[in-house]
């Protein structure tokens, strides 16, 4: 499977287009991570926002590097499926991450798409978009862009990618990719492009201000995750209303 992914997937045409989400002013999501530790509340939070989000619990084994030893494994994915979708938004640690960890590349990428794979069969969505986690990119000494490519390509997505740390933001204006997620209450990406190259933003916020340059297609959403622990669920009630806040002073529809 790794050898059909980096060869025939990888030489993929990719045209970036105008995806529903954007045509119908949806702005407001999440990373994935939440502090509750139950699922019908986790996916009652999701739901209010404008395009979903796959509520990844922390206090229930959902962590990034846990969830990826057992593909697929998340405790809140069978619920969450048994909604349907206009546009709905899914994640998953991304490949540049697990080789930083010690994986091996084939087996990194084997992992990646068995729980890719697991979490769109059955997901009834219009459109969905997938978010690479890539969290720690600046520290990436290899070419971390050619492995996204035929993940990407194996699936019928909007293909985007998180990093909450710092990092020469230019590569991935040029990467194959629409949307880039970024801490924005930390870095100021706007200076790292005249022409976007027909990326949209996805401007992780603490507070409105940190929203630089909003542009049609850009989602408003948190800098990262919210762990439990490090968050309460009273906490995500309050950033939630944030998001709330920054979308609704946005010029334009919705």
């Amino acid at each position: 499977m790794v050898e059909r992914l980096l060869g025939s997937c990888s030489e993929a045409s990719y045209t970036p287009t105008v995806h529903r989400y954007e045509k119908q002013g949806k702005r407001i999501t999440q990373i994935g991570s939440l502090p509750f530790t139950d699922v019908d509340r986790a996916i009652a939070y999701s739901l209010k926002h404008d395009v979903p989000f796959l509520p990844e619990l922390t206090a229930l084994g959902d962590a990034m590097m846990h969830y990826i030893r057992n593909p697929g494994a998340l405790s809140c994915l069978e619920a969450f499926k048994r909604n349907r979708f206009d546009v709905v938004k899914v994640q998953c640690v991304g490949p540049a991450t697990l080789l930083q960890n010690g994986y091996e590349e084939d087996d990194a990428l084997s992992r990646i798409y068995r729980h890719i794979e697991a979490i769109l069969d059955g997901l009834e969505a219009e459109e969905t978009i997938l978010f690479l986690d890539e969290p720690a990119l600046g520290y990436a000494g290899f070419d971390y862009r050619r492995l996204w490519t035929p993940l990407f390509a194996s699936f019928p997505v909007v293909r985007g990618v998180h990093v909450c740390g710092n990092m020469q933001w230019d590569q991935l204006f040029d990467a194959e990719i629409e949307i880039i997620s970024f801490d924005a209450a930390k870095y100021d990406i706007t200076k790292y492009y005249d022409s976007r190259n027909g990326k949209r933003i996805a401007w992780g916020i603490e507070r409105p201000a940190n929203v630089a340059d909003y542009r049609p297609g850009d989602l408003i959403t948190l800098p990262c995750g919210m762990p439990y622990r490090a968050y309460t669920e009273e906490r995500a009630i309050e950033r939630f209303e944030t998001l709330r806040e920054a979308a609704a002073g946005i010029r334009g529809p919705k």
